[in-house]
């Protein structure tokens, strides 16, 4: 008997939750594995700024599924190849960055999609179609239902098409990324400036307003207000975070100890 596995995201996302989402730059599939372990929603990888190989994408994948979370893959912006390589590899969803306009949020959707919603190109041959061993029509049938399409609105050129861009059918949510954002308008890294917050709240408004989930980034100490705003998805920390700043407090108070233990056998 075949074991189709669905979206844990879409699941809790539909049944009115929040998803929680743990991002990780890299490559080894344990640190997948302990964020599933964990309790994660879903493990977030990225193809677009890290040099990470569709091999260890694919372990990585595995390590998710082995954990009972779901993997989102944000993709490269190149050919359509790289859109569908993940779902392919059975990622419970695609992250695509940079989105600027409802023109190509549907394309996204085109290349994503089966029939009837778009016109991705079908192969079935891979873990997402149990390696041929699910039936044609089945196979889009669920592929359509349980994975996911994200599309992120980081730049302020995006706004223009707010509206039209959250109206694409196909797409099922819509993030917000303040960091790039507030490089778009002038303020890098300020992602609590107050124009970055206003059109952070923006987003998930339009988003829901057109029935799409809203997702951004955030942390324990502002999930509550990301929550008030509307945000169903959200990530919290990184593995890369998490290890800079374990290892920088303990050689920090580490170096303190050691100059009074030198001190002390003077």
């Amino acid at each position: 008997m075949l074991n189709l596995t669905r979206s844990r995201v879409l699941d809790k996302l539909r049944n009115g939750e929040i998803a929680l989402s743990f991002k990780s730059n890299l490559s080894c599939p344990r640190t997948v594995e302990i964020a599933a372990l964990a309790g994660f929603d879903c493990v977030w990888l990225c193809n677009e700024h890290v040099p990470n190989d569709w091999q260890t994408l694919e372990r990585q994948v595995l390590a998710g599924r082995a954990g009972g979370t779901d993997v989102m893959v944000r993709v490269e912006r190149g050919s359509y190849s790289d859109l569908i390589k993940p779902l392919e590899m059975n990622a419970s969803g695609l992250l695509v960055p940079h989105v600027m306009s409802a023109d190509e949020a549907r394309l996204i959707v085109r290349n994503t999609r089966f029939h009837p919603v778009g016109r991705r190109p079908a192969d079935g041959g891979n873990a997402d179609g149990c390696f041929t061993m699910l039936p044609f029509a089945e196979y889009i049938r669920f592929v359509n239902e349980n994975r996911f399409v994200m599309i992120q609105i980081e730049d302020h050129e995006a706004l223009d098409e707010l509206d039209e861009i959250c109206a694409v059918p196909g797409i099922d949510a819509i993030f917000f990324g303040p960091g790039d954002f507030s490089q778009s308008i002038g303020v890098p890294g300020e992602i609590n400036h107050p124009e970055v917050k206003r059109v952070r709240k923006l987003v998930a408004e339009t988003a829901r307003k057109h029935g799409k989930f809203a997702a951004t980034v955030g942390g324990t100490a502002n999930l509550a207000e990301l929550a008030g705003e509307g945000f169903r998805f959200i990530n919290l920390g990184s593995d890369v975070t998490t290890l800079a700043a374990h290892c920088r407090s303990t050689m920090e108070e580490a170096t303190k100890i050691a100059k009074t233990v030198a001190l002390k056998e003077k």
